[in-house]
């Protein structure tokens, strides 16, 4: 008997979540509504390994993720970086995404500054061959394309402004640009806020995530 359901649409969105901010949760809501997503899954970080500065513990940032979506039924949090025994590059986490999950379709998730500094990320033109990507932008930031190559070019879709995805070539793996987000949060900013004893970093934080961050001494 064969499964003929249809292959379900899946992201992933990788980062050090450090701590998970109303931003992220944006994204996750704007992509889960444009991109008629089944499941947004974030993908904490173990550590970053193109980044210098080790983040907070990575199960806390996990804890932190699972509480900010445990009222979201399409949003869960994976822990397929942190429990990898050597800190795994993003094209190794995307491989065994896709070998975990062969039929479904899968968009890797990344943001502008990450899509800029791509050339810095290990086989990162494989990264674009594998599955399809979502570069999300603020509204009127200008996103660069010379750093890529052509073909990677000629497979970029424009859906900024809001328009629906529409795939021009079913085989082929596309990356599609939007700017359904308008909220500038920084994970460092909040950090600060919260060493510094700027109590209005409780407005950029679910209030789940904001009472483990006290209960727990995060960042103090």
């Amino acid at each position: 008997m064969t499964d003929e359901r249809r292959p379900l649409r899946i992201a992933f969105f990788g980062g050090s979540f450090d701590p998970p901010h109303l931003g992220h949760m944006a994204i996750a809501n704007a992509l889960i509504r444009q991109f008629e997503l089944d499941e947004f899954v974030f993908v904490p970080a173990f550590h970053a390994p193109h980044k210098r500065s080790a983040p907070t513990s990575a199960f806390d940032r996990y804890a932190m993720l699972c509480l900010a979506t445990q009222n979201e039924s399409r949003m869960t949090v994976s822990r397929i970086e942190i429990e990898m025994p050597q800190k795994p590059y993003s094209v190794e986490t995307l491989d065994r995404i896709t070998q975990m999950l062969p039929r479904e379709e899968i968009f890797f998730v990344m943001g502008a500054d990450s899509w800029r500094d791509i050339r810095t990320w290990r086989e990162w033109e494989k990264l674009f061959e594998m599955t399809d990507h979502i570069v999300v932008t603020r509204p009127g930031y200008a996103i660069e394309t010379d750093h890529v190559t052509d073909d990677i070019r000629e497979r970029i879709i424009d859906v900024r402004g809001g328009e629906l995805p529409v795939k021009t070539d079913p085989a082929a793996t596309n990356i599609y640009f939007t700017d359904n987000v308008d909220i500038d949060l920084s994970a460092t900013e909040i950090r600060k806020k919260i060493r510094d004893e700027d109590d209005s970093w409780h407005d950029d934080v679910p209030e789940s995530t904001a009472k483990y961050i006290i209960k727990y001494q995060i960042y103090s």
